[in-house]
């Protein structure tokens, strides 16, 4: 009977454990389910600090909408530049330089890439993800 009670009290002792468990799995799925939720104002950041998001709208729009957010913002830019699938805009800031990337995905889908870099080889996502904000709000104005 010895070895029976071991073995009840272990399963006894796993049974806990799983039942803790059951809790924080619930969370994770809530977790992901929020971060779900608000996908449609969603900006991707990589770890390297580029932020991209992508537009329902064509190329052109996009730009002048990046252009206008950031003269909204102060920020000087340069004339864009023509790329393989799009344009590059390159602007700065304050000791930052800033390059602005469209990549036209279909006639009305674009792709907007932005790296904000903090004097070298530091990245400053929190200006680029401002940047795709303040063009996605002068898109909703357009």
């Amino acid at each position: 009977m010895g070895d029976t009670g071991r073995t009840l009290r272990r399963g006894s002792a796993l049974a806990l454990v799983f039942a803790a468990w059951i809790p924080l799995a619930g969370c994770e799925s809530l977790a992901v389910m929020a971060a779900g939720v608000g996908g449609s104002a969603a900006v991707t950041h990589t770890l390297n600090g580029i932020t991209y998001r992508t537009f329902t709208a064509p190329l052109a729009k996009v730009k002048y909408a990046s252009l206008s957010a950031l003269d909204r913002m102060g920020i000087k830019s340069r004339p864009a530049e023509k790329i393989a699938h799009g344009e590059l805009i390159k602007a700065s800031a304050n000791a930052r330089e800033i390059e602005i990337e469209f990549e036209s995905l279909t006639p009305s889908t674009t792709r907007m890439k932005v790296i904000a870099r903090d004097g070298g080889v530091f990245y400053d996502s929190a200006t680029a993800t401002e940047i795709i904000l303040q063009t996605e709000k002068q898109l909703g104005n357009a």
